[in-house]
């Protein structure tokens, strides 16, 4: 009942934040025939949350009640939502204020939550693992119902499918159990210092930073390199969407395999490792020029290997942070994780005119990289108490 009610309202809020990257763009072209426009309004609902992470994980670890907090963001995300489907009826600042301030709250249910899965769920394998099919379902989900919805000529009605996802999730979070953690004596600005210099300093949690973050790295930037592929191969960009999309998929089937059988012969950092380091091979593989078929398995199996090592991650993340810093752990390394997969978009755009074969390759080796981070990872290091 504890997985279920989390998942209740982590989905829906994670489904609303991934959709909004394909709503708001079409919306700014559909009523303002302005293409530029929808990237600044993605941009400026994104870039918030790796400068607030901090901020929102202090007022989590210090909350007496956090799942009020993490409601509220809920319904401010809806509100902003709401407001951006009367694109071009109302000014364009209230809309832009509204996601600057859905972004500023946005880490309360992306890493924030994540920090209190097990406060319901035992079994922290299974928690964690159901916190990765979250993300997942949230990732496939969400950009995949608004592009249904688009589809058929209404972006504005998107964004209010969006809202009311956001709704679902904030309403949702109130049944969910989140142990408020002990109060730290320091202040807000002290509590920050510690938590920062603990992400850093510790050896574990600096190595499963790195890692995850260097990988998101190389997710960010396999759509536009997989819409480069089918460009360059076949002349018909729209097929790099069936790449995408079986990642995607891929990552979802991993997701719930971790979920229903949590891997237990292997420490948690092996798990990490293993994952990465297999999405970085077939990735790699999926770079050869051997038709569409070929590609699209590669990459569905190489997404596969992506939901254990998730769960493995955040898990990790879990276990190498005290109680007091832990929601600031978490919603910092989220924030990184969101920026890593802009700066890859942003990258791989920039690279898009080089042989795209070349470009998935570089993806793999990324992914690699962030592999052999967890070779680092110290031997036999305990889960921190506390």
């Amino acid at each position: 009942m504890s997985a279920a009610r989390y998942l209740a309202a982590s989905i829906p809020l994670r489904v609303a934040s991934s959709g909004s990257s394909v709503v708001l763009p079409i919306l700014a072209v559909q009523r303002l025939h302005d293409v530029a426009l929808g990237g600044g309004l993605v941009a400026v609902s994104l870039a918030p949350s790796l400068i607030m992470a901090p901020l929102v994980g202090v007022a989590l670890d210090r909350a007496r009640h956090p799942r009020r907090w993490v409601a509220a963001s809920g319904l401010l995300t809806a509100a902003a939502f709401v407001l951006s489907a009367f694109l071009g009826s109302v000014p364009l600042w209230m809309i832009v204020v509204a996601l600057v301030i859905s972004g500023a709250v946005s880490p309360f249910f992306l890493g924030g939550l994540s920090s209190f899965v097990t406060d319901g769920m035992s079994d922290e394998r299974r928690a964690y693992a159901a916190d990765a099919l979250s993300y997942n379902v949230g990732g496939v989900v969400g950009p995949g119902l608004a592009a249904i919805v688009v589809s058929l000529g209404a972006a504005g009605g998107g964004a209010f499918i969006l809202a009311g996802a956001s709704l679902i999730g904030a309403v949702a979070a109130l049944g969910v159990r989140m142990v408020p953690r002990p109060r730290s004596d320091h202040g807000a600005l002290a509590a920050i210092v510690a938590g920062s210099r603990h992400l850093l300093t510790h050896r574990p949690l600096a190595a499963v930073t790195l890692s995850g973050t260097l990988a998101q790295l190389g997710a960010g930037a396999l759509p536009i390199c997989a819409l480069a592929l089918e460009l360059q191969r076949s002349g018909t960009p729209e097929r790099g969407a069936w790449i995408v999309t079986a990642f995607a998929i891929g990552s979802l089937i991993g997701a719930i395999i971790a979920t229903g059988r949590p891997p237990r012969r292997w420490r948690t950092e092996t798990v990490m490792l293993v994952g990465f380091a297999g999405t970085g091979l077939l990735t790699v593989v999926a770079a050869a020029d051997l038709g569409l078929p070929w590609t699209i398995a590669a990459i569905a199996l190489s997404g596969v290997c992506t939901g254990p090592s998730t769960a493995a991650m955040l898990l990790l993340r879990k276990q190498q942070s005290p109680s007091v810093v832990r929601s600031q752990v978490f919603t910092v390394g989220s924030g990184l994780r969101a920026t890593a997969a802009a700066v890859g978009a942003a990258l791989a755009g920039l690279a898009a005119g080089l042989d795209a074969g070349t470009l998935i390759t570089v993806i793999g080796l990324i992914w690699l990289a962030s592999a052999l981070v967890m070779l680092g990872y110290p031997r036999g290091v305990e889960p921190i108490e506390g």
